[in-house]
């Protein structure tokens, strides 16, 4: 990497249940920032090679992803499940971590969990039916829930590429609090995954200095990758006049 690139702050991104990081290309591609859009471990392998995979394991594996990264300071961009692993990851760099942004993300308090985010009786279903069912929704659900303001197209791409996750990304708690730097949380007001009201009590949560709003469903950088990236590059603007 460029010198000059390496002395600029960075984004890291992380995806949220089901994704890859090709899903923010085209919020990357107008980004003039260093940008590391993490992979989540065993991702080409067999549901098999993954299934016994703990949280801390993903934890671990895109830690060496930034480790092996020459950009020294970075704000970590969650988006969905990616807030907890943001969480966690978080807590084992906070000598190079200067920000953090969730887009529609579980924010659990301390000791919490991915499940633990979701109302009462949403909780004791979706534990249910991860242990029954796994960890990849039915196509009906995907599109519905992920992709309901995307095209057709889109939504079917979404559905074909979507990879089911260890059931411990969902269950295994967090021992961390959410980090103090600034912070911003993007509302995704047409979101059926995350409701807006259940994004307003990972706000409630996440504590964060500003709180953003995009009109679209779960998957706004798809959606809409320009709108989402003025939000970033404006939160990057203002982290470094802080720093």
């Amino acid at each position: 990497m460029h010198r000059n690139l390496q002395d600029k702050t960075g984004f890291v991104f992380i995806y949220g249940a089901g994704l890859e990081s090709q899903i923010w290309s085209r919020v990357i591609e107008g980004l003039d920032c260093p940008c590391l859009p993490l992979e989540f471990p065993l991702r080409k392998g067999s549901f098999d090679s993954r299934s016994r995979l703990s949280l801390e394991d993903y934890m671990a594996h895109m830690k060496n992803q930034v480790d092996e990264w020459g950009v020294q300071r970075f704000v970590i961009v969650a988006h969905s499940i990616g807030g907890v692993l943001a969480l966690r990851l978080a807590s084992e760099l906070t000598d190079r971590l200067v920000g953090m942004v969730a887009i529609s993300a579980a924010i659990p308090k301390n000791g919490g969990s991915y499940l633990s985010v979701m109302p009462f009786p949403n909780r004791i279903l979706m534990s249910a039916l991860l242990h029954t069912m796994g960890t990849k929704p039915p196509e009906s659900a995907i599109r519905t829930c992920l992709c309901n303001d995307l095209s057709s197209d889109q939504a079917s791409e979404i559905a074909r590429g979507f990879t089911p996750e260890a059931v411990r990304l969902y269950t295994d708690r967090i021992n961390v609090s959410v980090p103090d730097v600034p912070k911003m949380y993007v509302k995704l007001t047409q979101d059926k995954a995350i409701r807006p009201s259940l994004q307003s009590k990972m706000i409630s949560n996440f504590s964060p200095q500003s709180v953003r709003s995009l009109e679209t469903g779960h998957l706004p950088m798809v959606s809409n990758p320009e709108g989402l990236r003025s939000i970033l590059e404006d939160f990057l603007t203002d982290t470094e006049v802080l720093r």
